[in-house]
């Protein structure tokens, strides 16, 4: 096995455009962003090196054996959600565990400021496993780990945390089309929201590509709104970019197909839209699998 302890984040393509040129689909525009996966992205087996130290293997193999029973506890309705801190572990052991978990379809980064640290976050190969990981403002790591959840809670915290409860006013210059109703629209929505929060409660979801909004509209919007700290990528059969505003519980979703044009542009009032979530069969399929590694780890 190598020394080099692989990364276990992906590249995080980001500027994501929400305003201006380039935020509603047309027949022959195209976004300036990197090279998107051309291919449905799924569930691959880990890659494992030829060959194993044996005390890095069963280190590895009781550490993911103790995770896997605690995600079959959490499932059972048993505890707290399984973490497991992975900053101390020896160089060998953790480059098996990256190599393991892989890399998922779905990328997080929470921007820090204001005594915030900057949090980057991978989902696993395994679905609803996550990897999460906090850096000072120079870069070094300060926590990394592994936690069980449909998304981690942080996410949600640090895009509430940069917002204000509104409602959302500017003054409306002339020759808007649609962009005022709109904003009005999603006051409305994230007021009732905050009036009665219930968290399973559908989105109020603000179709953009169906609406004759113009440039001016969408500019209007995007300044008022604002760019909040969080911003997800969920890859697939194309990319699919959230990113959280600067009003509490509003995120734009954009979806891209696989030519990375731009096909849906909406807005979404609610704590996080359902693409960037693990669903809780995923987290059972992904116990299943990852015990199933775990022995093949011991037959290496």
């Amino acid at each position: 096995m190598s020394d080099r302890t692989p990364s276990p984040l992906r590249p995080f393509p980001i500027p994501v455009a929400v305003i201006g040129p380039g935020s509603q689909a047309g027949p022959d525009e195209r976004l300036n962003v990197l090279p998107l996966p051309q291919e449905m992205s799924t569930y691959r087996p880990p890659r494992l090196p030829e060959v194993i130290p044996p005390g890095a293997r069963d280190a590895a193999v009781a550490l993911l054996d103790d995770f896997a029973a605690g995600l079959e506890r959490w499932l059972a309705g048993q505890g707290e959600a399984p973490v497991v801190r992975l900053g101390g572990l020896d160089p060998v052991v953790l480059a098996l565990i990256n190599d393991t978990l892989g890399q998922g379809e779905v990328s997080i980064r929470a921007q820090g400021g204001s005594g915030l640290a900057n949090i980057d976050i991978q989902e696993t190969i395994f679905a609803g496993l996550w990897r999460v990981q906090t850096r000072a403002d120079d870069g070094g790591m300060e926590d990394d780990r592994l936690e069980a959840a449909k998304i981690p809670a942080i996410v949600i915290a640090r895009a509430r945390a940069a917002t204000r409860c509104g409602p959302l006013r500017a003054e409306t210059p002339a020759g808007l089309m649609n962009a005022p109703a709109v904003l009005a629209e999603i006051n409305a929505a994230a007021q009732a929201r905050s009036s009665a929060p219930d968290a399973d409660a559908p989105a109020h979801v603000i179709n953009l590509t169906l609406l004759p909004m113009s440039a001016e509209d969408m500019g209007w919007l995007g300044e008022v709104l604002g760019i909040g700290p969080v911003s997800i990528l969920s890859r697939g059969y194309g990319n699919c970019r959230l990113t959280s505003t600067g009003l509490v519980d509003t995120w734009w979703v954009q979806y891209f197909n696989s030519s990375d044009a731009l096909i849906l542009n909406t807005l979404e009032i609610t704590a996080l839209p359902d693409a960037a979530l693990a669903a809780t069969e995923d987290l059972v399929d992904s116990l299943a699998r990852l015990r199933t590694w775990a022995r093949t780890l011991l037959t290496i």
